[in-house]
């Protein structure tokens, strides 16, 4: 049975991970036959959310691990306690956590870095010649994340796609229900909410990036 591990990045689009595309991406490796390790790095998010304004909480502030739990019901590792040889792959679902708790893209696009315990359990997996899935925006991440060349999604947004391409990565444009696959690399890649419209749209790339990095696992 493969094991697969998806990091978080806390719960809610805006600040953490987006809920429906951790949910689909938990859901179809349940129907796969795979086990998944939720994990997420123990640090504070970058800010809270009010999800009903759109407005931040001033005052507040959440932990990525403590908020990623919500989502895992409290089944989730420290990624920094996480060893990469027990899995035989990697997702990362999107929300805004993956810019913003993750890394630090969404204050500084191009220029941007990786959360260091993220970024060495990744770069283990890609090393070992594992497959890694990135949703929505987290394929933003891919050149700091996992190096320069990989072919990957965000969907048609040409800020974001810009960004990628600045920082050595090589963005494709994407429908909502479909994948890019950078087969030298084993890294796949669907824009999910960066396009969808509704949850069945999300369902659909994402379940083909579940079942793709499972047969490259």
């Amino acid at each position: 049975m493969k094991k697969v591990a998806v990091i978080l990045s806390g719960c809610g689009v805006y600040d953490g991970s987006e809920i429906y595309e951790s949910v689909l991406t938990l859901l179809r490796l349940e129907q796969q036959g795979a086990k998944y390790q939720c994990m997420a790095p123990d640090v504070p998010q970058l800010h809270v959310i009010d999800h009903q304004s759109g407005e931040p909480v001033l005052g507040e502030s959440r932990n990525v691990l403590q908020e990623s739990a919500r989502l895992a019901r409290g089944r989730i590792v420290d990624i920094s306690t996480a060893s990469p040889a027990d899995y035989d792959a990697l997702i990362l679902p999107g929300g805004f956590g993956a810019a913003k708790n993750l890394s630090d893209f969404a204050l500084r696009g191009d220029e941007c870095t990786v959360n260091e315990d993220v970024a060495a359990f990744a770069r283990a997996i890609h090393a070992a010649g594992k497959p890694v899935g990135l949703i929505c925006i987290a394929p933003a991440m891919i050149p700091q994340l996992l190096g320069k060349g990989i072919r990957c999604t965000i969907g048609n947004d040409a800020e974001v796609a810009g960004a990628i391409e600045r920082m050595g990565g090589v963005h494709q444009e994407c429908g909502v229900d479909a994948i890019v696959e950078d087969a030298e690399a084993k890294v796949v890649t669907t824009p999910a909410y960066m396009v969808a419209g509704s949850m069945l749209e999300a369902q659909a790339g994402i379940s083909k990036l579940v079942d793709r990095v499972l047969e490259l696992a």
